[in-house]
């Protein structure tokens, strides 16, 4: 394994006291002893912060579905190919009910036998975001007929957002967490 680019803070004086709190509670939520992303993002300070803030946003806080969430987040990782987020997100998945036959199809694709017609539309679109980096016409107008105008517009961030993490984890070498 490489190493990390950015060694993960494991201090208070490296991650400051709010961050240093809010990494050992992130790592107890989810099972871990450290989360790598959290402590090599909490070096940043403020921007840490305002980043948790609106990650929290789409998820788990989002108008899509917990489950729906997972499914795309799964699928762009996968395409992405990033164990880190591969490894939370199978896990997290379990929790809003992606069962290990759901995670298979996901990763199949959308044309995988066994996904309904929702599922098969907002996985197509991610894969065209994540080929692409947009959706035709033709995607939206389906997309648009799955979700409603701010659902629309958290898709496109939700993928963004986990399109945009893997570079970050994949281009500072962040270790996973298992």
């Amino acid at each position: 394994m490489t190493s990390p680019r950015i060694a993960p803070g494991r201090t208070i004086r490296e991650l400051g006291p709010v961050n240093w709190v809010v990494c050992r509670i992130v790592a107890k939520l989810g099972g871990v002893e450290e989360g790598h992303l959290f402590t090599t993002m909490g070096r940043t300070g403020g921007l840490f912060r305002g980043w948790l803030f609106y990650s929290s946003k789409l998820m788990p806080g989002g108008r899509i579905s917990r489950k729906d969430t997972e499914t795309i987040i799964l699928r762009v990782a996968h395409l992405r190919e990033c164990g880190y987020e591969l490894d939370h997100h199978i896990r997290l998945g379990k929790r809003a009910g992606v069962d290990d036959e759901l995670r298979e199809r996901i990763f199949a694709g959308p044309d995988a036998a066994g996904l309904d017609a929702r599922q098969r539309v907002f996985l197509a679109a991610a894969d065209e975001m994540v080929s692409t980096k947009t959706i035709s016409d033709d995607s939206w107008a389906a997309l648009a007929r799955v979700f409603d105008d701010k659902q629309l517009v958290e898709f496109v961030l939700l993928v963004t957002q986990y399109d945009g993490l893997a570079s970050t984890i994949g281009t500072l070498r962040i270790e996973r967490d298992y």
